[in-house]
């Protein structure tokens, strides 16, 4: 793909929001630093790495900034909060808007509304609150099962259950997260994920990786640990399931009224991929998979970042 054309000014000021209050404020710092690297490369002189706290509001005003890039990741940066007072200032920021946010991190409500297309599969699941009958609203689902936090990121809190014995523990672990749990039906295959970016108003997919981790599962260290897990990129899959996930990913992200950038993870069994999530605020990492999905269709890191940015211009 050629080079990303530049929708922004060069001498805008442009706020990288990174660290913040979740408990991926680390990795966001570490997202947030290679976008700021990228961004002085592309000629944004006038960019400045902004640390996310409890008076984020008076610095992005006191800043006047004409931009922000999202670098945030996790509770008040990708559920919509902050991208309630970038707009309530009207600064402009990249990815998706305060609505599709919302929806995406909460993982009950995306499942509730992507179950309104047809060509999206996802896992039987139940979503179990604090005051709720554990094993009452789990009865229907088979075992073994995946324990899960409604609005947490990275893996964290995730436990899989393989008897009945073991599920209020990993019910409990998913507290500490949040108040409200997902619990869905194990599936049996191999994990891959895809990104979604926009060019000129149109979505359109990257490449996709498929990722086999050493762990278990693909948890927080074989996400951010070099080494531990095998990436795949372009996935082993024929060109007509490889065709199938990418329009799937397009349709997720258009689903559930996304913008700019988003990453659709799945499970594969049997040639057939279960949604697992949408994510609004990708990593990007150096070992982080937008990056690399998005290198193996030729768009290199720093082409990324300014793809992204370009989506800030799509609010001003």
């Amino acid at each position: 793909m050629q080079e990303i054309k530049s929708d922004i000014d060069k001498n805008s000021k442009i706020a990288v929001l990174c660290g913040g209050m979740s408990s991926e404020a680390e990795i966001s710092m570490r997202s947030g630093k290679g976008c700021f690297d990228a961004l002085q490369r592309l000629g944004y002189k006038n960019s400045e790495m902004v640390v996310v706290d409890k008076d984020i509001a008076l610095k992005l005003k006191d800043g006047n900034y004409d931009y922000a890039f999202n670098a945030l990741h996790g509770k008040y940066g990708e559920d919509g909060c902050i991208q309630g007072i970038l707009e309530i200032l009207k600064i402009p920021y990249t990815g998706c808007g305060v609505m599709a946010s919302s929806l995406c991190m909460n993982k009950e409500f995306t499942k509730r509304i992507l179950s309104t297309n047809p060509d999206i599969i996802m896992a039987k699941s139940a979503f179990v609150r604090k005051s709720d009958d554990l094993f009452e609203k789990t009865k229907d689902l088979t075992y073994p099962l995946f324990v899960k936090p409604v609005c947490e990121g990275s893996s964290f809190g995730m436990t899989r259950v393989d008897k009945k014995e073991d599920l209020k523990s990993a019910y409990e672990i998913a507290l500490k997260y949040n108040d409200d749990v997902l619990i869905e039906e194990f599936i049996d295959g191999f994990f891959v994920t895809v990104g979604v970016l926009e060019c000129n108003g149109e979505a359109f997919s990257t490449e996709i990786l498929e990722i086999r981790p050493k762990n278990e599962w693909y948890d927080f260290e074989a996400k951010y640990t070099s080494g531990m897990s095998e990436f795949i990129c372009p996935a082993r899959l024929s060109e007509e399931v490889t065709k199938r996930v990418k329009k799937v990913a397009v349709e997720a992200f258009e689903t559930a009224g996304c913008r700019g950038v988003a990453r659709i993870d799945f499970m594969m069994k049997d040639d057939v991929p279960y949604l697992l999530e949408i994510n609004t605020s990708p990593g990007m990492t150096a070992v982080s998979d937008l990056p690399a999905q998005s290198a193996a269709m030729g768009i290199n890191y720093d082409n990324l970042v300014q793809l992204i940015l370009n989506s800030a211009g799509l609010n001003k």
